[in-house]
């Protein structure tokens, strides 16, 4: 067996690695190794990208291959997954996840987007009052869907800088020591775990409070998983949307896209399904997926206790799925992207960012049709850093 290529392959911006230029189109699986725990195999393909995120014969829970809290392949020091629903299988992943299912089906988060346009419009009217430049992620980016998340959540707006500031620490994957990790996760714990008490006493109509409610009724969720629970919905929903919308904005303005979406508004949907398939946002693949018995990837045997990272990037641009497909087509018609994952892991919270993605672009388009950047598109810092990628900043003008 070959040595296993290092990884994540290295990037530049937003564009795909010429390592995984050159193993995309391959059948079989490649062997790599992160910067932490055992190797895994690496997998490409759009069909063997969603048999391995749906099929019974991989865990995302470690313990069920015979694999130790250490051996597995992560970017980071800690496993910021351990013991969330993201590391859970069924029935317990069944169980937790039906408590915020019918808080994120489509027809409640559309709901949400009046709400969210006003926020928008709100944070707009900021900009313009300061006047340009403007930093877009700051200002407007990271804005919009943290306050939407906290409202969703009722997370107290004086509180919004430290679980923000908690979040970066958990995707950090620039060295950060362990035990720094680990405080951070036990500080977010603590708090949350204040706010469900406090909803305990004075119950609430956020999505905090109905989760504290089915906890004291009797409905199987512990206080630990109601923690876990409540810091990954945090987490994951604003951090990507954050990300993408200054990733979005910067591919939409170096295309040309961007004033297209002025002058026709109707394209918006089809804009945001077109990007999130094209932006190679996680950096790492997809958590890893555990081997629980023998079978067949790509043409190539797997056994018990191998692990497998799905690199949805490269799904999402495999040929035989989509045409062109590292154009850039914000019309395309039939686009059936794996961006948020494939069977029972997929996001949950996919309807409230796909909301999120389409009032930021249509609010931006609509109010300031002259943006652009105010720096050559070669002078935008990108952070080396995280899971997710996004530029550490935006530098706009309009």
């Amino acid at each position: 067996m070959s040595e296993p290529r290092a990884f994540p392959f290295p990037s530049d911006a937003l564009q795909l690695s010429a390592q995984l230029d050159e193993v995309r189109g391959a059948r079989a699986p490649v062997r790599v190794r992160l910067p932490y725990g055992a190797p895994a195999w690496l997998v490409t393909r759009y069909e063997d990208a969603r048999y391995v995120l749906s099929s019974p014969s991989f865990a995302r829970d470690p313990r069920r291959a015979g694999i130790a809290e250490d051996d597995i392949a992560r970017v980071t020091p800690v496993d910021i997954t351990v013991q969330t629903m993201v590391s859970t299988d069924p029935p317990d992943h069944t169980r937790v996840r039906r408590f915020v299912y019918r808080a994120f089906t489509p027809r409640r988060i559309e709901r949400l987007r009046p709400g969210t346009e006003r926020i928008a419009d709100r944070l707009v009217d900021a900009m313009v009052e300061q006047g340009p430049p403007a930093d877009l992620f700051e200002a407007f980016g990271l804005a919009l869907p943290v306050q939407v998340i906290c409202d969703l959540l009722g997370v107290p707006a004086a509180d919004r800088d430290r679980f923000t500031a908690w979040t970066g620490t958990l995707i950090d994957t620039g060295g950060l020591p362990p035990e720094e990790v680990m405080a951070g996760i036990a500080e977010m714990n603590a708090y949350l775990a204040e706010q469900a008490d406090l909803r305990a006493r004075n119950p609430t109509d956020d999505l905090v409070g109905a989760l504290v409610r089915a906890r004291d009724a009797g409905d199987g969720l512990s206080r630990d998983e109601l923690v876990n629970l409540v810091r990954t919905l945090l987490a994951a929903g604003h951090e990507t949307t954050a990300s993408q919308i200054p990733n979005f904005v910067f591919l939409l303005l170096g295309t040309g896209d961007y004033r297209r979406l002025h002058d026709r508004p109707e394209l918006v949907p089809s804009a945001v399904e077109e990007l999130l398939r094209y932006v190679p946002l996680i950096t790492q693949g997809s958590f890893p997926r555990f081997v629980l018995e023998d079978t067949e990837v790509g043409g190539m045997k797997l056994g018990r206790g191998d692990q497998v990272l799905v690199e949805l990037s490269a799904a999402n641009r495999d040929g035989s799925v989509f045409p062109d497909p590292d154009v850039l087509d914000v019309g395309r018609a039939a686009n059936p992207h794996v961006a948020f994952g494939f069977g029972l892991h997929r996001c949950v919270g996919a309807a409230l960012a796909r909301m999120e993605l389409q009032v930021a672009l249509a609010t931006l388009t609509r109010r300031l049709p002259g943006l652009r950047l105010a720096v050559p598109a070669d002078e935008v810092p990108w952070c080396a850093d995280r899971i997710v990628r996004r530029p550490r900043g935006l530098p706009v003008t309009w």
